[in-house]
């Protein structure tokens, strides 16, 4: 398993909206090129993002599944791009004392032929992938007027 952490100057509840923004996955989630769909509900339990993965021509279709939830401090996804893996993504948001949120992501593969590959190679990848992908939800949480209180967490609303 590879675990990256990231200081965000946001409170939990901002950085939790913009986890809970299914169609705002693939502005900060590296390798996700495009959101189909998401499901009513989401992110509860069991609901699911419907992703594209990779750049055109090559993309694979696939979806993500919420495992587990808890606002403002937990974010748990089963992560798929088949047929290469299966993943699991783990976000944990801890409030700081200066209104900010210390944000930890963790992956491991638990499908597919990517579960193979020995840790010495993929986790120089995993990290550097993950660290990005901090890197852009704290941009996001920080910059987007939409993720502020009494903001609305969708463009259409």
């Amino acid at each position: 398993m590879q675990t990256v952490r990231q200081a965000i100057p946001a409170t939990p509840d901002r950085v939790f909206a913009v986890l809970s923004d299914g169609w705002a996955y693939a502005s900060w989630v590296v390798g996700a090129s495009h959101i189909r769909d998401v499901d009513e509900g989401f992110p509860a339990v069991g609901t699911r993002i419907h992703h594209s993965v990779g750049g055109w021509p090559v993309m694979v279709q696939d979806v993500s599944v919420v495992l587990e939830m808890e606002k403002d401090r937990l974010f748990v996804l089963k992560v798929k791009a088949w047929p290469l893996f299966g993943g699991i993504v783990r976000v944990e948001l801890e409030p700081t004392g200066d209104d900010g949120t210390l944000a930890t992501m963790s992956e491991e593969f638990v499908d597919g032929p990517g579960r193979f590959v020995p840790e010495p190679l993929i986790a120089p990848v995993l990290k550097a992938r993950n660290r990005e992908s901090l890197r852009r939800l704290a941009d996001r949480a920080v910059n987007d007027v939409r993720y502020a209180p009494g903001g609305a967490n969708r463009l259409d609303s």
